[in-house]
This record gives C-alpha cells, sequence and structure tokens, in this order.
C-alpha cells in the first residue's frame, strides 16, 4: 500500500517541517488538496505555499484540484512538477481535452470521483488515466468519517481496469485509518490518502508504518 499523507491536516504554522516530517516517515508522496471555496465550501492554498511545499519535499506531490475551471489551476500548479493532478468529474465538460493538457506538461493525469459518482461515469476515460481517485467522504474538509460504499466501489473498478487490461492505479481518500485500509487494500486501492489519521498521531513515521 502506498501511502498519501493530505497536508490538509498538517500545522501550517511549521509547515516546511511538518512535510519533511512525513518525507522522512516513509510516505510515497505529499497529498496537496486545493479547494477553491467555489466547487467545495472550502478555501486552501494556491501557488505560493505550494511552491514552497514542492521545494520541502523530497518525495512526489499529488495535486488534488477540488476547483470550478481546472484548466486554469492545472497551468498554475503544473510547473511544481507533481506526479499527479486529479480532477473532479462532476466538474469538468471536457474531460479528454484536460487529459491531454496535464500529460503535455509530462504529469500524470487522473480523475476524482465524489461518493455519489459511480464508477461507470469514466469507464469510457479509463484507458486514458494513469490514477483514479475515490472520494471516501464528501469533499472539503479533513477529519470527516469514512463512508464504507467506496469498498464495493472500488471493486467494481478494480474490475474494470482488470477488464481493460490496464495498469491504472485507484486511489482514496477521505476517513483512512488502520482499521479499514485491509478492506481498501483487499478491493484493489493501490494508494491512500491519511490526513488526519497521520498528523494527528505522535509519530508519523509509526501512523505511515502502519498502513502500509
Amino acid at each position: 500500500m502506498l501511502i498519501a499523507p493530505s497536508i490538509l491536516s498538517a500545522d501550517f504554522g511549521k509547515l516546511n517541517e511538518e512535510i519533511k516530517s512525513i518525507c522522512e516517515g516513509g510516505c510515497d508522496f505529499v497529498h496537496v488538496d486545493v479547494m477553491d471555496g467555489h466547487f467545495v465550501p472550502n478555501h486552501t492554498i494556491g501557488p505560493v505555499v505550494v511552491k514552497s511545499v514542492a521545494a520541502a519535499a523530497t518525495k512526489p506531490l499529488d495535486i488534488h484540484l477540488m476547483v470550478e475551471n481546472n484548466s486554469f489551476f492545472v497551468d498554475l500548479f503544473a510547473p511544481f512538477k507533481p506526479e499527479y493532478i486529479s480532477f473532479h468529474i462532476e466538474e469538468e465538460k471536457h474531460p479528454h481535452r484536460l487529459i491531454q493538457k496535464i500529460r503535455s506538461y509530462g504529469i500524470k493525469p487522473a480523475i476524482v470521483l465524489n461518493p455519489h459518482t459511480p464508477p461507470e461515469a469514466i469507464e469510457y476515460l479509463l484507458e486514458d488515466l494513469d490514477m483514479v481517485l475515490l472520494m471516501s467522504v464528501n469533499p472539503g474538509f479533513g477529519g470527516q468519517k469514512f463512508i464504507t460504499s467506496v469498498i464495493e466501489k472500488a471493486r467494481k473498478l478494480k474490475a474494470m481496469i482488470n477488464a481493460k487490461n490496464l495498469n491504472t492505479l485507484i486511489e482514496v481518500d477521505g476517513g483512512v485509518n488502520d482499521k479499514n485500509v485491509k478492506d481498501l487494500e483487499y478491493a484493489g486501492v493501490d494508494i491512500v490518502v491519511a490526513g488526519n489519521y497521520v498528523f494527528s498521531n505522535s509519530s508519523y513515521k509509526n501512523a505511515i508504518s502502519s498502513l502500509k
């Protein structure tokens, strides 16, 4: 299992130190939640902060856009060379075009599904994606309770990926902890985003190790 701690739950008063701690603690990606206050009822960070995050991180960035006007935000964050940029299918009218744009920057494109959105919504996009991110909470805030139906959703998505003989990864974000991570692994999930679980632990290394 690959671990991507979400810095949404980090102490922004010492963000540089927090990022270094999770990287030294064995995380695989640094998950960056970008919210614009329009697509979701919260506003987080912009390119000025992410530039500092990228400079501090020794692991690749995994940027999750929860915004309107995805194409504009892709242009803003692509210069930081994240491993992935993911966008919500619920917001994007021209997903193929945006996927191509992300890939043109040398970045792996990913699509995000809200809890109510079925995996069939992206069946005809799977071949163009490197990853699908399944939300196991409603996006906008950290620390929410895990929605268990995402486990069956992950199984269904994994079957679709296998049927097409693809290598598309599955990531799950929201309420992940050491109690439900095994169920996600059995369902075919490759990467988990864990914010509150990691950053509320006295040892980030122990929290990451327990998920792995």
